[in-house]
């Protein structure tokens, strides 16, 4: 089974690490292709092959697509991106085609996917399994969502064979943030959710081994485009923190933090605050920490449930995704909601410890996302290939 796994991602980099969680399970069984096409990330896995198209993300203020290199021509772009889609699945021939996202998400996209779907469908391009891979809760829409949800429902029940939902329905459903989840025709699966494979490394091992029988705890923003103030805040409160015994703050500010606020944060570092962009080894740090502090990101939320660890979460407040989410996971994990007023010193002060209190539970959910979604992909292609 041949597979093309087709990933935007235009603000931050979680949609990435889910689709490559994915593929990285995949290409254990089955050739795999990983579509990109947004701002570089590297992809460092040499059983997955690549495919970059030119790279198109939002503007500033996330009203239309723009080059990721200014020198571009948009209308030139965008020719070139479905080019090179075409070819590739012309030349490739892949058994299954995954698109992360699309249609519940990325209509900015439609210019290439719709046409790409539409020649699979009528047959002027090879015939593949054509599939959806959504994580858990959709972004909500502010205005236009019957129209919304209608265009969804028909982009699917026209161009796709099966939805996997990346979630464990005993948490959440789609139908939670999707009101015509009845209306579509092809199966819906839940997967469970997605985990990074491997905590690896022993950065923190090293790092902490003269603090072994200190405290530590781990503040991140994930991507680091949004949440600055949140880590502002930890440090904060960690130095009016009264313990028992010494502690240790480490942030991660994220890739795309604002170098501005990251040079602000870096100023903060002493004794016993480490700063620092980025780790390849989160899941790591998390088994070593004692508590997390970070935004509710699907992936971060993901680590913290693996981890079993004691976190407190401040979601994004632009829309409800990261609340709902945080909200639910909640009431399984030793996962407590920040809300903007917590993030005052002695308020969060007082959070932080009463969670470092908080004994490491891992709930009973389902985390093995990845490979189920392998096989059920796998189940999908055979019973295609036994009514061709």
């Amino acid at each position: 089974m041949k597979v093309s796994f087709y990933c935007q991602h235009v603000l931050g980099i979680g949609h990435f690490h889910r689709s490559l969680e994915i593929c990285k399970a995949l290409a254990a069984h089955h050739p795999t292709t990983l579509i990109l096409g947004g701002p570089p990330v590297p992809v460092d896995h040499e059983d997955i092959k690549t495919l970059i198209l030119p790279g198109l993300e939002m503007d500033p203020d996330f009203q239309t697509l723009v080059p990721c290199d200014p020198a571009m021509i948009l209308a030139e772009v965008k020719e070139k991106r479905r080019e090179l889609l075409f070819t590739h699945l012309q030349e490739e021939q892949p058994d299954v085609f995954v698109t992360e996202l699309y249609p519940f998400g990325r209509k900015a996209f439609r210019f290439e996917l719709d046409p790409l779907l539409a020649a699979v469908r009528a047959g002027s391009l090879p015939k593949c399994l054509c599939c959806c891979s959504v994580r858990d809760i959709l972004v909500e829409k502010n205005s236009g969502r019957e129209k919304f949800e209608q265009r969804v429902v028909d982009t699917l029940n026209t161009f796709f064979d099966g939805v996997l939902v990346h979630a464990d329905p005993g948490v959440i459903t789609l139908g939670a943030t999707f009101n015509r989840l009845g209306d579509i025709g092809i199966p819906v699966h839940y997967t469970g959710f997605i985990t990074r494979a491997g905590a690896g490394g022993n950065e923190t091992c090293e790092k902490f081994k003269p603090l072994a029988s200190d405290k530590l705890i781990v503040a991140s923003i994930g991507g680091g485009n949004v949440g600055s103030e949140l880590l502002f805040a930890v440090a904060s409160a960690f130095e009016s923190l009264r313990l028992d015994q010494r502690a240790h703050l480490q942030l991660f500010c994220g890739p795309y933090c604002d170098e501005e606020r990251y040079r602000g944060l870096q100023k903060l570092a002493g004794p016993s605050i480490s700063v620092d962009r980025f780790t390849d080894h989160f899941p790591a740090w998390l088994e070593a920490a004692d508590l997390s502090i970070s935004m509710a990101g699907y992936n971060t939320c993901m680590n913290l449930l693996k981890a079993g660890i004691p976190a407190l979460v401040y979601p994004y407040k632009q829309n409800r995704e990261q609340r709902l989410r945080a909200v639910s996971l909640g009431t399984k994990a030793p996962i407590t909601v920040l809300e903007e007023n917590d993030l005052a010193q002695k308020v969060l002060a007082e959070l932080m410890l009463r969670q470092l209190a908080r004994p490491r539970g891992r709930p009973d959910i389902n985390l093995n996302g990845a490979v189920e979604t392998v096989r059920q992909l796998e189940i999908w292609q055979s019973d295609r290939i036994e009514h061709d």
